[in-house]
């Protein structure tokens, strides 16, 4: 029986005397509401073969809520029918990889997508078939970005899943990329003071918008993702305040900006909310991170290499040699995990603000002092 559900005509709809009576949706096809002798259960067929799935009884689960889930279960057996290759037809690695990054649209956050479409596209584009695909072939591709071991790691683990995928869809039987080595080395890099200084006095050098980011990641010590999203909204009075969610730990984070961190972003070009944006979209945060750093460090002499990072590590190692106590670096860098935690957490609410400050400004001097002498 097809009726127009709406909240009253379900309130008002008969347990059945004998057996079971479904009533089908008119606005929404394939989603109905069964009757039994005791219960009302919202209901939707899925696929071909109109496979029946329980949403919910009703009033438990109400009647906007179950017509939401049958419309996202109804739209995603979709695209799983869509994306299944019958036996025998020949597919492409563009396909399937297209096929690939379509099905990750669906089930993964937009940054993921991009970051998987820009490392296959970029990397891999092999013809022929996918089944063809060899693993000498991927292979060659990863040994070349071994000049850029974050690119390269980022592009193997982004083809290694693509590959997963197809077997799972049944494109190909079985991976032809390897499980990734586990290296259990921890990077314990610290740039020497002779180091930190050269890649400050390149910063300077170089123009927006990597040039003031390397600026900000020594100044504040904070990670390249979030200072890559600064926003001007968040600063308020010399201080920057990451909101609930946003950080690592996905707490709110507060610390002072140092006189130098202020002066920079009081310099930096009006780009709207963003400090560092895309160079096409003003509204995404800066992510050619890459590119950037290759040419940055073109620049350095006598610099061995590094990360982005370890210019983080370097930051909590200067803090201790000019004697800020570890629990106010902790704070500074939001560190959740060191020696305000568990119990102590709990009860220590002070801010340390003050403290902070006094550290981030002794930082500022320790950073200058010899390049002003």
């Amino acid at each position: 029986m097809r009726i127009r559900l709406t909240d009253l005509a379900v309130k008002k709809l008969p347990l059945s005397q004998n057996g079971q009576v479904t009533y089908w949706d008119e606005l929404t096809p394939n989603f109905g509401i069964r009757c039994s002798t005791r219960s009302k259960s919202y209901i939707v067929l899925l696929g071909e073969k109109r496979r029946r799935k329980t949403l919910g009884r009703y009033p438990e689960l109400s009647l906007s809520d179950a017509r939401k889930q049958a419309k996202q279960l109804l739209s995603a057996n979709a695209l799983e029918e869509e994306l299944v290759v019958p036996r025998g037809q020949v597919i492409s690695f563009e396909d399937a990889k297209s096929r690939f990054l379509t099905d990750c649209e669906s089930r993964n956050k937009p940054r993921t997508v991009a970051d998987y479409r820009r490392l296959l596209n970029k990397h891999f584009k092999f013809k022929g078939e996918i089944r063809e695909v060899d693993r000498q072939q991927v292979m060659k591709v990863i040994s070349k970005l071994s000049s850029t071991p974050s690119e390269q790691s980022h592009a193997y683990v982004a083809i290694r899943t693509m590959m997963n995928w197809c077997v799972r869809h049944g494109l190909i039987d079985h991976s032809v990329v390897p499980p990734m080595k586990q290296n259990s080395v921890q990077r314990d890099r610290v740039l020497s003071e002779d180091e930190l200084r050269k890649v400050y006095l390149r910063a300077i050098e170089t123009p927006f918008p990597f040039g003031p980011i390397v600026q900000l990641l020594l100044l504040t010590g904070q990670r390249r993702s979030e200072v890559g999203q600064f926003r001007r909204s968040w600063i308020n009075d010399g201080e920057m305040v990451f909101p609930h969610g946003f950080a690592k730990n996905k707490k709110e984070h507060r610390f002072p900006l140092s006189p130098l961190a202020q002066e920079l972003i009081a310099r930096l070009p009006d780009t709207g909310d963003l400090l560092f944006p895309a160079a096409t979209d003003y509204e995404k945060p800066f992510t050619t991170w890459a590119w950037h750093k290759k040419r940055f460090d073109e620049g350095l002499e006598d610099v061995e290499p590094y990360t982005l990072h370890d210019l983080r590590r370097t930051f909590a190692t200067v803090h201790a040699k000019i004697g800020t106590p570890i629990h106010v670096t902790e704070k500074l860098l939001n560190h959740v995990s060191g020696t305000i935690s568990g119990v102590a957490a709990v009860y220590n609410r002070h801010s340390y603000m003050d403290e902070m400050r006094h550290a981030v400004s002794e930082y500022d001097a320790y950073l200058v002092h010899p390049i002003g002498s």
